[in-house]
């Protein structure tokens, strides 16, 4: 399998190019990113950190300081504004009284340390939390979503009722140890998850339509 999965990142990265995620400027703009876009498209998200940019309000000390109120309607576009409010505000304060704003000292421990504070933080699940440790973090931490289950269950590689840790063990023992490439092959899963391999998949251009059990079993 681990020359498989070789072969799909290889198919999927020379189709789709090198994807450079996640597009920030800070990693701070990576954790509000990765917050923001649950349950909603990256675009929503696009406009919500344009806003609080302009707001000077994308920092710690910004959303840590912002009135409630004020920080929802400005995240209003990205959806579950009320919860996605306290949810940043739970992260700036978590991040406060543990490691006075500091994300270089927050995020100078072993990933399965600062992994375990994550999960433990309301609003922050699995996929967030391994954003946050892979894109922020620069922490080898495999990102698992929808896309991914869908993609690597039509190839035949998994079931489709594998839960996520399970999941994120594959890619982890099966894929090199390199950072670029945990990076680049979440990226290029969910390009392959938007526009080909959807609910229902766009499956004549596919660039790994060779490998796929589903379309073989049609």
């Amino acid at each position: 399998m681990p020359d498989k999965l070789l072969d799909i990142y290889q198919k999927l990265s020379a189709h789709f190019g090198k994807q450079n995620w996640w597009p920030a400027e800070t990693q701070f703009e990576v954790i509000v990113g990765a917050i923001l876009t649950q349950n909603t498209a990256w675009r929503n998200v696009e406009k919500v950190i344009k806003d609080l940019k302009s707001s000077e309000l994308l920092t710690p000390d910004g959303i840590f300081r912002v009135e409630d109120s004020e920080l929802t309607d400005i995240i209003r576009s990205a959806g579950y504004y009320n919860s996605k409010t306290k949810k940043l505000k739970a992260f700036v304060r978590f991040l406060y009284d543990g490691y006075s704003g500091s994300l270089d000292l927050f995020f100078d421990r072993p990933k399965e340390e600062i992994r375990r504070e994550l999960l433990s933080l309301w609003g922050i699940g699995p996929e967030t939390a391994d954003s946050i440790l892979l894109y922020a973090g620069n922490k080898r931490s495999f990102v698992v979503d929808a896309y991914t289950r869908r993609i690597f269950n039509r190839l035949g590689v998994v079931d489709e009722n594998i839960n996520y840790d399970e999941l994120k063990k594959i890619f982890e023992d099966q894929i090199p140890a390199n950072l670029d490439i945990y990076k680049e092959f979440h990226a290029v899963i969910v390009m392959l998850g938007k526009d080909y391999c959807k609910v229902r998949p766009v499956c004549k251009d596919c660039p790994v339509r060779e490998e796929c059990l589903w379309i073989k079993k049609r």
